[in-house]
């Protein structure tokens, strides 16, 4: 246990403070303390049996942890966790897939909705994960290439983005923007 004073090596698991846990157990909450003697950065695993490195947390984020444990410790608390994630998650989701072919962050709307998923299901973690280490081996490949070829890939993914509103706009609105534009030139 950790007291005011006390200092604690980095990459140490700490038992939760034993009052947060009467508290919990008072509320009738079952709260599973693991007990064992974990060395320094041994890190535990979750429950898909992943190995996790147990980082510190800030003041806001371990007081999130620390609701949705106490929620996940009820099991209709865990449920009703789920399936709230599932729905808040999915509308998000589809709002940015909507928002996909319009310029704008469709895709980064998406990766929120991704974000949601991702505080409960496990499937959905290891998609962020990877969609996270792509898009940062993308940007870094990108940085370290000439202005010249940065320029070209930037006009590239404009006119990507230009023929996938045209598109849209002719498909789903029947809004053809090519044809007005070349009735528009050979009339004026």
């Amino acid at each position: 246990m950790v007291t005011k004073g006390s200092s604690v090596e980095p990459g140490t698991v700490v038992d939760p403070p034993k009052g947060a846990v009467r508290a919990a157990e008072r509320r009738g909450y079952e709260v599973p303390v693991e007990q064992g003697d974990r060395g320094a950065g041994d890190g535990h695993r979750d429950g898909s049996g992943v190995a996790v490195d147990p980082r510190p947390r800030g003041r806001w984020r371990g007081r999130v942890h620390t609701t949705l444990d106490l929620i996940r410790a009820n099991p209709t608390g865990r449920i009703t966790l789920k399936i709230a994630v599932a729905i808040v998650g999915a509308i998000i989701v589809t709002v940015g897939i909507a928002l996909i072919p319009l310029p704008g962050p469709g895709w980064l709307i998406v990766i929120a909705g991704l974000g949601v998923w991702a505080v409960e299901f496990i499937w959905a973690r290891r998609l962020l994960t990877f969609t996270r280490r792509n898009v940062q081996a993308w940007t870094r490949w990108v940085m370290r290439q000439p202005l010249s070829v940065r320029c070209l890939l930037g006009a590239i993914g404009l006119v990507f983005v230009a023929a996938v509103l045209v598109l849209s706009l002719k498909y789903s609105l029947g809004i053809d923007v090519v044809a007005r534009a070349l009735r528009y030139l050979a009339t004026h």
